[in-house]
């Protein structure tokens, strides 16, 4: 397997690993509403798992572009 195509992979693994995070970040949030009265601060947790969701999904649909990037001098 070459550089840029074990990267390309690896980016697509990152990305979902920060989706399947992302929605833990979305339960907390959930428990911390129902479990808490409502101060602004609870929404942290909503606020942090949409951007790794988003940061997750930009990977994973990107992950070409981005190996492509970090390896640009790497020959195939």
């Amino acid at each position: 397997m070459k550089t840029k195509q074990l990267a390309n992979v690896l980016i697509k693994v990152l990305g979902l690993s920060l989706c399947a995070q992302s929605v833990m970040h979305f339960v907390t949030g959930i428990f911390n509403i129902l479990a808490s009265s409502r101060a602004p601060f609870l929404w942290s947790n909503f606020v942090s798992g949409a951007i790794l969701a988003g940061i997750g999904i930009f990977f994973i649909v990107q992950s070409r572009d981005v190996a492509g990037f970090l390896f640009k001098n790497d020959d195939e």
